[in-house]
């Protein structure tokens, strides 16, 4: 789930809003209750109430998410630095110590997201989406494919990149006449393509940065192929009820494969980058954000060959920020509060991610470790099709189609997806079962009776 970093606009907000917005860090920070173990409210951990307080205020100022997710960092900061001093230094130095510690994922992460914004367009540039319509089927198969098309294109292109191409696919295809159950459905077959592959995902990218193998995320796609074909042929049937395809073949458009060769050209720096890093280098690995790095070299290559649209990057700037701003947050949670991690956790996690950004989730996630990686893969990117907003997907597809912009009309129309996901958890359940796995790289725990840091393996 991306979160929304290359297509959200961020919209003026009414000043009274902001102004109540503006009090929430002085009424929080106000709250008496003290816990045996730090800090806490009915027995939660003041941090958390912080962390879900942000969530909330995102999912509720939809066009504002880049301030409330700069406010909640900042307020989730000062009580740290205020109250705990990270439990590994005091005050400002431990919040300098803990962005110190973190500051090579968030660097990747920076670099990976604006260096797929430049990808995405290389893509749609490309004229590859423009020609796939004329390979469909003439009746309600042919909606089915578009959605499988689009969940291939996301296994190698940001999930937002997909939905947008299977929007812009769909408005062609049905002369603009597009059912909210098939937007759901292109939101779910994007979210599913991207939920195995380390490359397709904000969420799945992170994973692979917190040094979990690309294979082990690759489980998800057994749910994922049995949601996309539940969802699929349901929403495809809804749609040619509605307004069947009508296609144009687009004989005469050319395919670009200098923009293909540049796409592939980025996904592969990438991937060797990160494959030879974690082999050869591993010891290094925390210490530079080689994979960002290595996306940037491949772009700055390919100049000469194809100017990269540059001007998506001042808008990808404030999507990417947002996101970093909510992954610092979830870092500084104690995760040692969590639930254990388990199947029936991930399974929930899934369902929050419909009404939570997704991103937060799964650095809590890791940072906690214990988990399934393909479960959680599955579970956090999929699970985010079920509200129109509960995915960046879906805020993109939404700006597209405003329409779709309704809870009700999306539970409505959209129930397939919710159906598709419990199933698809169910298949992967049953044919691979749930087989923890150890902590990324990165993810260490702390330590309450000397106040450090141990990794896992220091454990033992």
């Amino acid at each position: 789930m991306l979160k929304s970093y290359f297509i959200l606009k961020l919209e003026k907000i009414s000043m009274p809003a902001l102004r109540h917005l503006s009090l929430l860090p002085l009424a929080l920070l106000a709250l008496p209750a003290f816990a045996a173990s730090g800090p806490a409210v009915a027995g939660i951990p003041i941090e958390f109430i912080l962390f879900a307080l942000t969530l909330l205020g995102v999912a509720l100022f939809h066009n504002a998410t880049l301030y409330v997710a700069l406010t909640g960092v900042t307020t989730i900061a000062l009580y740290k630095i205020i109250f705990t001093g990270f439990k590994t230094g005091s005050g400002l130095a431990g919040f300098i110590g803990h962005v110190g510690h973190e500051w090579v994922t968030l660097a990747n992460l920076f670099c990976l997201l604006m260096g797929f914004a430049l990808l995405s367009r290389h893509f749609e540039k490309s004229h590859v989406p423009v020609v796939l319509p004329k390979y469909l089927p003439d009746d309600w198969k042919g909606g089915f494919v578009m959605l499988l098309m689009v969940f291939v294109i996301s296994s190698f292109l940001d999930n937002i990149a997909a939905a947008l191409i299977g929007g812009a696919m769909a408005h062609q295809l049905f002369k603009g006449k597009v059912h909210v159950g098939y937007l759901a459905g292109i939101v779910a077959a994007s979210n599913a393509g991207g939920s195995g592959s380390v490359v397709g995902d904000t969420t799945t990218t992170m994973m692979w940065i917190a040094g979990v193998p690309p294979l082990q995320v690759v489980d998800a796609y057994v749910a994922a192929v049995v949601a996309v074909c539940i969802s699929g042929i349901i929403a495809a049937k809804q749609q040619h009820a509605y307004s069947p395809i009508l296609k144009n073949a687009h004989a005469h458009t050319r395919v670009d494969w200098a923009r293909v060769g540049i796409v592939a050209l980025i996904l592969v720096f990438a991937i060797v980058t990160n494959v030879v890093v974690n082999i050869k280098f591993n010891y290094l690995a925390d210490h530079f954000p080689f994979i960002g790095v290595a996306v940037w070299v491949a772009i700055i290559l390919s100049v000469a060959l194809r100017r990269p649209d540059w001007e998506v990057l001042p808008e990808t700037a404030k999507g990417t920020i947002f996101l970093l701003s909510l992954v610092l947050c979830a870092s500084m949670m104690p995760v040692e509060e969590l639930p254990p991690a388990s199947a029936v956790v991930a399974l929930g996690l899934g369902f929050v991610s419909a009404v939570f950004d997704n991103i937060p989730l799964t650095a809590l996630a890791i940072k906690q470790g214990g988990y399934d990686w393909g479960f959680l893969a599955y579970a956090v990117g999929f699970g985010g099709s079920m509200i129109w907003f509960g995915s960046s997907a879906g805020v993109a597809l939404s700006n597209m189609y405003p329409e779709a912009k309704s809870v009700g009309n999306w539970l409505r129309h959209g129930w397939h997806v919710a159906l598709a996901y419990v199933v698809g958890f169910a298949v992967l359940t049953a044919v691979l079962g749930w087989h923890p796995d150890i902590h990324p790289r990165d993810v260490q725990t702390a330590d309450p009776t000397s106040h450090r840091l141990v990794s896992p393996g220091d454990a033992h």
